[in-house]
Formats: C-alpha cells, sequence, structure tokens
C-alpha cells in the first residue's frame, strides 16, 4: 500500500482569522472550505481567502499532533510561523 502523506495548513479568512486543519490534497480541501462542500463550519460566517501555510507530515498521527499544537499557538506566534515559511519560499 503506497504511503499518504499528510498536510498541515493554515487558511485566512475574508476577516483575516487563521483556520488550522489537516488533510492529504492541499487543493481539494481549499476548495471545500471556498465551496461549503464538507469543509469546516469556520467558514460559514467569513470565506476562505488564500492558503497562507502548509508543511507535511508523514502520517495522520504526526499530522493531528502538529495541528494540536498549532491550533495553541497565539495568533502573533501563528504570524511567526506563516511569515517564516514565506521566508523561506523566497
Amino acid at each position: 500500500m503506497p504511503k499518504t502523506e499528510w498536510f498541515v495548513y493554515i487558511i485566512e479568512a475574508d476577516n483575516g482569522k487563521l483556520y488550522t486543519g489537516i488533510t492529504t490534497d492541499l487543493s481539494r480541501r481549499f476548495r471545500q472550505h471556498q465551496e461549503h462542500s464538507g469543509g469546516a463550519r469556520f467558514f460559514h460566517t467569513s470565506p476562505a481567502r488564500k492558503l497562507v501555510y502548509h508543511e507535511m507530515q508523514p502520517d495522520r498521527s504526526s499530522a493531528s499532533k502538529r495541528e494540536i499544537a498549532i491550533k495553541k499557538l497565539r495568533r502573533s506566534q501563528k504570524l511567526a510561523l506563516i511569515q517564516s515559511q514565506t521566508t523561506t519560499d523566497g
């Protein structure tokens, strides 16, 4: 059975709030959030604007643990995490 890669991601909503989740397919999941088709209720009040951060994890367990860790961060720490990826991506 092929190994599935998992991603932890952060999406910014139109109102500026940040949503953290996990998936195996970033583009599909972002589309679901935008279309409200299987996406989180979080985006029912303010639409998903853009994917601002993602990182790969080796399995679902690792992705879930990392998701929880990111969700515990203060907003300023999440913004620093997002900025760190932006600067390393060039």
